[in-house]
């Protein structure tokens, strides 16, 4: 019994199975990431510190001291929206930047983080 194989025609198989299987795989380590990132998404709108989130904080120790977000805004040196985004939780401040509030606000940064007033 003799047997020919066609190496080529079995290539031609075998390669898009390959092709297709290297696929597949790529995207579950995509979809495994993305459940990963999502599971422990510790982004800026989840950030809290304490028992409040920062933006409370910031928010709160700015109308203590009954200034508007333009006037914290040019005091710093950064834009309104720029406060407000602090403000709404959809980013946080630099370091650079809580140095400069706190010592606006006239309190430590510890006070600033953690939300106290003492």
């Amino acid at each position: 019994m003799d047997i020919n194989i066609n190496w080529m025609d079995l290539s031609l198989m075998i390669l898009p199975t390959i092709v297709y299987g290297f696929i597949f795989y790529i995207l579950y380590l995509i979809i495994e990431c993305m459940r990963k990132y999502l599971r422990n998404n510790n982004s800026v709108k989840n950030t809290v510190i304490g028992k409040r989130k920062l933006s409370e904080i910031l928010k709160q120790h700015r109308n203590n001291k009954k200034f508007t977000q333009e006037f914290v805004a040019e005091s710093i040196g950064v834009t309104r929206q720029a406060v407000s985004k602090w403000e709404n939780g959809s980013c946080e401040p630099s370091t650079t930047n809580l140095l400069a509030l706190a010592k606006l606000y006239n309190i430590t940064v510890d006070q600033l983080l953690n939300g106290n007033d003492n």
